[in-house]
């Protein structure tokens, strides 16, 4: 079950030792978590519910319009605690995330599956320690689960 974090932001950037990697303007935040035993199936069917998700106002002041339909930017970025399981203790399980190199793989295919719908994609580095910044617009967070699409 691949998950996903989207907000709507004015801003966004990754920073990878002091070193900012990518940034975008107005668009979409996206973190994606890729659970054990996702396919490219998954990860493509949150791609396209993000690329047509339609959270930007219109000139009525209705969210009807998409990221593409805006002249948005995604940036996307690899979140394995997406998965964590806080059921028993304190301390999260990461069981559920999936290996590393299967992450890896899906999470490309996750941005280029994006990039398929014409859209511009900035990614972060995966595996690495990040720092996001975000100028959250709305604010406007929603959660998606390929399991309930």
């Amino acid at each position: 079950m691949t998950r996903a974090v989207v907000q709507r932001v004015r801003s966004s950037s990754v920073t990878v030792d002091n070193r900012e990697i990518s940034a975008i303007g107005p668009g979409l935040l996206v973190l994606v978590g890729i659970a054990d035993g996702d396919r490219a199936s998954d990860v493509q069917k949150v791609a396209d519910k993000i690329a047509g998700l339609r959270i930007f106002e219109d000139a009525a002041g209705k969210m009807n319009l998409s990221v593409a339909d805006v002249g948005g930017d995604i940036l996307a970025v690899s979140q394995f605690t997406l998965l964590a399981d806080v059921r028993k203790g304190r301390r999260p399980s990461f069981i559920r995330a999936a290996a590393p190199e299967l992450a890896r793989a899906l999470y490309g295919e996750f941005a280029d599956r994006l990039r398929e719908h014409g859209l511009s994609v900035g990614e972060g580095e995966f595996g690495a320690h990040m720092v996001v910044a975000l100028e959250n617009d709305g604010p406007v967070t929603i959660v998606l689960d390929s399991a309930e699409l």
